[in-house]
């Protein structure tokens, strides 16, 4: 059995649209006070034994007493935002990885968790505790036993239920062809047969109609904030904020909803080309590109981010788990340098040499190429 997620758009009534508002608010809450607790607890006894999530489920019916409104809260997404909360504790003190940090009602996007109660009433319809049924749109439909299910509201007002089931997925038919792949930035995908999957700039196709409207709203913004400044300054009893202002929010609405969409066509162009690969290989050879690093060159930072070479290799990832199939990363260190046929080493090549000559064998590169057999020869 795997698990598979599977992105469902949901169609909530008023009641049910608040009722998951709420939801968020009441898991946001819970959040706050338990990080706020662990840290004081850090603060008063450094010494103090790590609390689990058993241990943090069991302040619920205290925290529920004292704040009654939590019993309307679906409770296991407050057992599941406690996980989360431990899980996140557990990267900063192992992996170092950011310190968790307090939730806003503000934040764009919001979600929560629940793992009980969820069931499917037939090909359009969704039983979610504590919303009732409810109508969804989905390419496919979840086929298995339903583990979990986040409710997300996207920043430009959609509503999303990603429900987790356990589901069997047949391995694809093996073909023993084996494929090395060389992550470029004017080709996004240049694999060691000499095809080279292009660059689309998404971005690009739509930045004129999104700057039309990054320039209204940071404007929008500059007199909202003017007025609250003045609302502050004559002592009004009720000041306003900027969700009190409709201009400012239709423009915040418009750029968030260019970069969903660019977003979205970049995901599809990218779960294309991975299942595509999975379906023809059987071993997928690629870099172990460090990401955080190349992002330092300022002058190619934004065409390196447009490639999303990290989503490629989590996509690849997990659908070669699916589908019987192996991926393996390997060490991008001097591959472009180095000739794939005789082994010589020629030295740094600037990124505006595409093809070079070996001095020692006599043959001559294709750059990128080159450094996708020296990925398939590579060993990991």
């Amino acid at each position: 059995m795997t698990y598979k997620g599977i992105k469902l758009r949901i169609y909530p009534n008023q009641e049910q649209q608040l009722k998951i508002k709420l939801n968020f608010g009441y898991n946001h809450f819970v959040w706050n006070q338990m990080l706020n607790m662990m840290i004081k607890r850090y603060q008063n006894n450094p010494d103090a034994k790590f609390l689990n999530a058993f241990a943090l489920n069991n302040l619920l019916p205290a925290l529920k007493t004292e704040h009654d409104w939590l019993k309307d809260a679906e409770s296991t997404s407050l057992q599941a935002t406690n996980h989360d909360l431990v899980e996140a504790y557990k990267k900063f003190f192992k992996l170092h990885k950011g310190f968790p940090k307090f939730k806003s009602r503000k934040y764009p996007k919001q979600s929560y968790q629940s793992k009980m109660g969820i069931k499917l009433v037939d090909d359009h319809h969704l039983k979610l505790p504590k919303l009732g049924v409810m109508y969804f749109k989905s390419g496919r439909q979840p086929v298995g036993k339903i583990k979990s299910v986040t409710i997300r509201l996207s920043a430009t007002g959609k509503f999303y239920a990603i429900v987790l089931v356990d589901t069997d997925i047949k391995p694809l038919a093996k073909s023993n062809r084996v494929i090395g792949i060389d992550m470029g930035v004017k080709d996004l995908m240049i694999t060691s047969e000499g095809v080279k999957y292009p660059t689309i700039r998404f971005d690009k196709k739509l930045s004129k109609k999104k700057h039309y409207w990054e320039k209204r709203l940071a404007r929008r913004r500059l007199q909202a904030q003017k007025e609250i400044a003045w609302d502050k300054h004559n002592k009004v009893i009720e000041p306003r904020e900027l969700s009190d202002f409709k201009n400012y929010l239709k423009a915040k609405k418009m750029v968030a909803q260019y970069n969903e969409k660019i977003a979205n066509q970049r995901n599809n162009y990218l779960h294309n080309l991975t299942k595509s690969l999975v379906g023809q290989y059987d071993v997928i050879k690629i870099e172990d590109l460090k990401t955080k690093n190349l992002l330092k060159n300022h002058k190619l930072a934004r065409a390196i981010a447009n490639q999303s070479w990290r989503e490629l290799r989590r996509m690849l990832e997990y659908k070669c788990v699916w589908y019987g199939k192996q991926l393996v990363t390997v060490n991008p260190r001097k591959t472009s340098q180095i000739c794939s046929s005789c082994g010589y080493d020629d030295g740094k090549h600037t990124l505006d040499i595409r093809q070079w000559t070996c001095p020692n064998c006599g043959v001559n590169h294709d750059r990128d190429i080159n450094a996708a057999v020296n990925i398939l020869q590579a060993t990991a």
